[in-house]
């Protein structure tokens, strides 16, 4: 079988199965493991709008693939596909050694085939990116479904005039063109994110459900999600994703929002599949008043099933949970309130209100009968001490009896690990928002991500905190809200008893790992070996349960008829545009970017 586009997932570190890494807390809560298997979504929303004009694109989650099986053979998997180009992408920076060791593989594998790289950490680093041999062109911006077609036909018609390709980095010969960044659609309607209609049709139609599986234990778990805008009108000062980092990035200069309609069209598809949880990614209030109201008029007459999963960046009054009480059967909410320090929230942009409205909010929802609130700080957030950390704990505590000891709220404490976020305003301005930046080219990054401790891939100190202090703060603060999860009978004596176990272990090995980079160099990769295998259980959720960031699902599925009625739906829809095949050309070749959309000379 021949594809078009095939797109690959890297892990974080390529040859993880057989180094000897201390990733620690710094995946704790995040749904995928330290190897970072979870790809991003628009690896999706990019395959679905390709296929929607006849093109053939498979995804393979390398990563997933490579944890799910240590006989897993990269190579071999890679080397009989036949394909017209591969994508990697690069969107979160912790892939930076991962992604770039696949692109090389593959290259030597397939030499004659174009590979592209694209996601945000692939478009601030597209100068470092093309100028390795193995890499074709980078793809920058937030939403290249509509440039990847452009490039996709210039590639089957043997055309190597790229430079009429808004935000394409492309290598020709001994030529490098950095085509302007132009590109940057103002509402997300016409594409799906993430195209779950492709994701369910292209298990049917390249016969292999292990491929596109999202991270590991998703057939058990099967969380989704959907994205509500590009874009954010958030300023945080150390997000990636922020209104700053966004304009300088992807010369976003307002959010790009996907309508009441589309999202709810979306939310009915999954239903009809899916009964797990449905994560709205970022603050729908995003869009405004109309927007939410919009939103929760069509979700209500859905008559959902699964339970919906809304995140809070600021304080919500009470008529906000009564709206959402009325339109969904179960939900929940997540905050990153990062930090007790109302000072320090209002400097850094993430939740700035009082720790009385704090409180309010948290109420109010659980009032309005919110299912689960998960809850998270944060340690080496800027103007931060040590002290600070370890006190946010208190503020647990505070906030657990404030809410009638209610055991809803779930508590989280984890590390601003490894690096901080390309394009963040701490990033671009360390001095001026108290850090000390220890990596600062694509290349520092990778060296950093391999280190053999999470407190040597640290890309940073800040001017209250060293390394040393930033791991310290975190497992003393993990262990403090462990005793106080125990104390309140948040959870059991057995797990209470397994993480101080880990955040022991893991503060000794830590220390281990140090004593081994003071040894010869001939002499550390042996001694690291030998503590192989207890690193990796301490991985595992080192400082909290492995279940406490889940909800509740009743059943994965809707039922084997329907997943199997919704797969035979999609492949006769593809039937149906296998008839229309010649129109799917024209239209391919024929397609082009408004003249609005193309602002800047090429």
């Amino acid at each position: 079988m021949s594809y078009d586009l095939v797109l690959l997932h890297a892990p974080s570190v390529y040859d993880f199965r057989k180094s000897s890494v201390l990733a620690g807390p710094i995946s704790d809560v995040v749904p995928s493991s330290p190897v970072f298997e979870m790809y991003p979504i628009g690896l999706t929303s990019i395959a679905d709008y390709l296929e929607r004009y006849g093109l053939r694109v498979k995804i393979i989650n390398i990563a997933n693939r490579m944890l799910m099986s240590r006989d897993f053979n990269v190579e071999k998997k890679l080397k009989n596909i036949k394909t017209r180009a591969f994508g990697i992408d690069l969107h979160w920076l912790p892939h930076a050694h991962g992604s770039i060791e696949l692109a090389k593989i593959v290259k030597q594998l397939h030499p004659e085939t174009p590979i592209i790289f694209g996601g945000l950490s692939a478009t601030y680093y597209h100068k470092d990116l093309i100028e390795y041999p193995f890499i074709d062109f980078v793809m920058r911006g937030d939403s290249t479904e509509k440039l990847m077609l452009l490039l996709m036909n210039k590639l089957e018609m043997g055309n190597t005039y790229y430079a009429d390709i808004p935000n394409l980095t492309w290598k020709k010969g001994g030529q490098i063109g950095y085509n302007p960044l132009t590109y940057v659609p103002k509402d997300l309607d016409d594409i799906d994110i993430p195209g779950y209609r492709y994701t369910i049709r292209s298990v049917f139609k390249y016969r292999n459900i292990l491929d596109p599986l999202p991270y590991n234990g998703w057939l058990h778990y099967p969380n989704t999600a959907l994205l509500t805008a590009r874009g954010c009108t958030q300023n945080c000062l150390i997000c990636g994703g922020s209104r700053e980092a966004y304009q300088q990035n992807c010369q976003r200069q307002s959010l790009a929002l996907r309508s009441p309609e589309k999202l709810a069209s979306d939310i009915q598809f999954i239903s009809r599949f899916s009964r797990a949880p449905i994560f709205i990614l970022h603050d729908l209030r995003q869009g405004g008043r109309k927007y939410v109201e919009e939103f929760f008029s069509r979700v209500k007459q859905l008559h959902l099933k699964n339970e919906i999963v809304f995140e809070l960046f600021q304080y919500a009054d009470e008529d906000y949970f009564r709206l959402i009480e009325d339109s969904v059967p179960k939900y929940s909410i997540e905050i990153t309130l990062e930090t007790h320090d109302e000072n320090i929230r209002r400097y850094n942009g993430k939740f700035s209100c009082t720790n009385a409205k704090v409180i309010e909010t948290l109420n109010f929802a659980l009032k309005h009968n919110c299912k689960k609130i998960d809850l998270f700080f944060m340690v080496g957030i800027p103007r931060q001490t040590y002290e600070s950390a370890i006190a946010n704990i208190d503020f647990c505590e505070k906030i657990h009896l404030a809410c009638h000891e209610d055991r809803r709220i779930y508590y989280f404490i984890a590390p601003l690990a490894p690096f901080l976020d390309p394009a963040s305003p701490a990033f671009e301005h360390p001095e001026m928002y108290g850090y000390k930046k220890l990596c600062h080219s694509l290349e520092d990054h990778r060296k950093a991500i391999t280190q053999p401790s999470w407190k040597h891939m640290l890309s940073y100190e800040t001017n209250e905190m060293t390394r040393d202090d930033i791991v310290n703060a975190t497992y003393e603060a993990a262990a403090k809200l462990n005793e106080f999860k125990r104390n309140y009978q948040l959870i059991d004596q057995a797990s209470y008893e397994e993480i101080q176990w880990k955040i022991a272990k893991s503060q000794e090995y830590i220390e281990k790992i140090d004593h081994i980079l003071v040894l010869p160099e001939a002499d550390q990769a042996g001694a690291l070996a030998e503590l192989r295998k207890e690193i990796e259980q301490l991985n595992n959720y080192s400082i909290c349960g492995k279940n406490e960031l889940k909800w509740e699902v009743q059943k994965n599925y809707a039922n084997i008829f329907s997943l199997t009625m919704v797969g035979l739906e999609q492949l006769l829809q593809e039937y149906a545009n296998k008839i229309q095949s010649q129109l799917h050309q024209e239209q391919r070749h024929q397609f082009k970017l408004k003249p609005e959309q193309r602002k800047a000379k090429l």
